[in-house]
């Protein structure tokens, strides 16, 4: 419920500043639970992936940082997020988004793990975590405002979803994940250059 009213708080929000332009929205899957890999350059691509992907709604890897107080982290898990210890990751970060897959939600991942708009290399979280989860993998891309400056600078966003990714048949799950972890990396920096 909280999540459903935050959207429509928060892109009321944004789009004073300007509209987000959403590209191939229908290669999301109909049914079934699936992992969203994004590309992650500020806070407002968040915003703006959760808002686009509606009335899907994602459940996100948050840093653990984000649910110290009591405040926080009652907002956050209304809002779908659960912690992840970016320093030292355990089992609780693959068997959280595990569960979530099994009850036929979407997890969204930034595979980058920074804000950063250098071409860092992908971590393998959004990889593993579609694969043991039996999953395809929708990556995604977005260019425009990274934070409130951008915002006030009026910069237009844009959203452009690729084709499920799926684990090549006849492959073992470590051979399968390398493959992945690689076209993952290809689709996503292809979808930027579209709508850069």
């Amino acid at each position: 419920m909280l999540y459903n009213i935050a959207a429509k708080v928060v892109k009321a929000f944004l789009s004073i500043f300007g509209r987000i332009k959403v590209y191939q929205k229908d290669n999301l899957p109909k049914s079934g639970s699936y992992v969203i890999a994004c590309t992650h350059t500020g806070f407002v691509d968040i915003l703006w992936l959760g808002i686009a992907t509606m009335p899907t709604q994602i459940h996100y890897m948050a840093k653990k940082e984000l649910f110290q107080t009591k405040f926080t982290k009652w907002l956050m898990e209304n809002l779908h997020a659960f912690p992840v210890d970016r320093e030292n990751p355990g089992p609780s970060a693959i068997k959280t988004p595990r569960k979530l897959l099994k009850e036929g939600k979407v997890v969204g991942i930034f595979p980058s793990g920074t804000r950063s708009s250098e071409g860092v290399p992908l971590k393998r979280g959004a990889v593993t975590i579609a694969v043991h989860g039996n999953v395809p993998i929708v990556p995604a891309a977005y260019v425009g405002p990274n934070n409130f400056k951008d915002l006030f600078k009026r910069i237009k966003p844009r959203l452009i979803y690729g084709e499920p990714i799926h684990l090549p048949e006849g492959m073992s799950k470590k051979e399968g994940m390398d493959v992945l972890l690689e076209q993952l990396d290809k689709e996503m920096k292809a979808l930027q250059d579209r709508i850069k």
